[in-house]
């Protein structure tokens, strides 16, 4: 059984805030295709007011499902994956505090769907050199890449998107790992 890790709310608010700044990044390409489908605009507005003092309830979890039925009923898959990055957002509030590598999931969901979409509609060749992929790395906080070394290190499987959020598993420990030597050698 995996043993409990600490989480505050404020924690949970972080990893939620830097989930739906990753979303937001590819949530025109689904809005291009479904113009008139709010429902992942829906799932980010519900996660920046979780984000600003909301509470972790029935709305958000609705919001997070709609946009994963966004997903499921586009048509294109660059626009389904931007919808499922605006799901993961919603989903980031609902981090659990146990020791399970499934968890990253709930951190760097919104992240690795945010590239993957983009991936898709620049055309697979992009691949990790994709802004968002990028940006993620950069602009992770240092509380949420405290949050994500609580845990164990991203699981394998999960196609593409899988192999992306592995990948920004290792940067931010990576980051973690040389800011914390630094510190030590100071």
């Amino acid at each position: 059984m995996a043993h409990r890790i600490d989480l505050t709310m404020k924690d949970l608010r972080a990893v939620a805030a830097y989930a739906a700044e990753s979303a937001a990044r590819v949530l025109s390409i689904f809005e291009q295709c479904h113009p008139s489908d709010t429902r992942p605009r829906d799932a980010l507005e519900a996660t920046r007011g979780f984000v600003q003092g909301g509470k972790r309830g029935k709305a958000l979890r609705d919001a997070a499902w709609a946009a994963l039925k966004a997903a499921r009923q586009a048509e294109d898959a660059a626009a389904s994956q931007a919808a499922r990055a605006a799901m993961c957002a919603a989903s980031a509030a609902y981090l659990h505090p146990l020791a399970t590598a499934t968890q990253l999931r709930h951190i760097l969901g919104a992240a690795a769907h945010a590239a993957r979409a983009v991936e898709i509609a620049k055309g697979d060749g992009a691949r990790v050199d994709t802004d968002p992929f990028q940006h993620a790395i950069r602009s992770a906080p240092a509380s949420v890449i405290d949050v994500l070394c609580r845990y164990p290190s991203a699981p394998a499987g999960g196609g593409r998107v899988g192999e992306l959020l592995r990948c920004l598993d290792r940067e931010l420990r990576e980051i973690s790992a040389e800011t914390s030597a630094y510190r030590a050698g100071r």
